[in-house]
């Protein structure tokens, strides 16, 4: 059943996408911004719905569902993921695979400020 659900829902995601890039825009001319004749489509009625209008409202509709279900679904009954996981006091390491301590290493000695190297064109630049 869950395997089936996800077929749907990809097949409705698929569907979903293109179903809205195959729309027109309601504001497709410019003009209608600016006073032209077709300003009353914009912000007027828009008369009977379109196909595609009602094919996008039937694929929403499955795409929620699908999601709803699936997160119904995948909820694993009252078990929390979070009640796996230990605290870092009680989580212990063996002794054989903790860190060596640090040993008395020192650290390298500066170098001269007046030294700088070569530039970014080779050229040494000691001063």
């Amino acid at each position: 059943m869950h395997i089936f659900i996800i077929i749907i829902h990809l097949f409705v995601c698929f569907a979903l996408i293109g179903i809205v890039l195959l729309q027109t825009g309601k504001g497709a001319s410019m003009g209608a911004m600016f006073g032209g004749a077709g300003n009353q489509t914009l912000f007027g009625s828009t008369g009977a719905s379109t196909f595609l209008g009602k094919a996008t409202t039937a694929a929403a509709i499955v795409f929620m569902l699908t999601s709803l279900s699936l997160a119904y679904i995948s909820k694993s009954g009252d078990k929390s993921v979070v009640e796996d996981f230990k605290p870092a006091s009680e989580q212990s390491m063996p002794a054989d695979q903790l860190p060596a301590a640090p040993t008395g290493q020192t650290l390298p000695e500066a170098s001269d400020p007046g030294d700088q190297g070569p530039d970014n064109n080779g050229n040494q630049t000691a001063r």
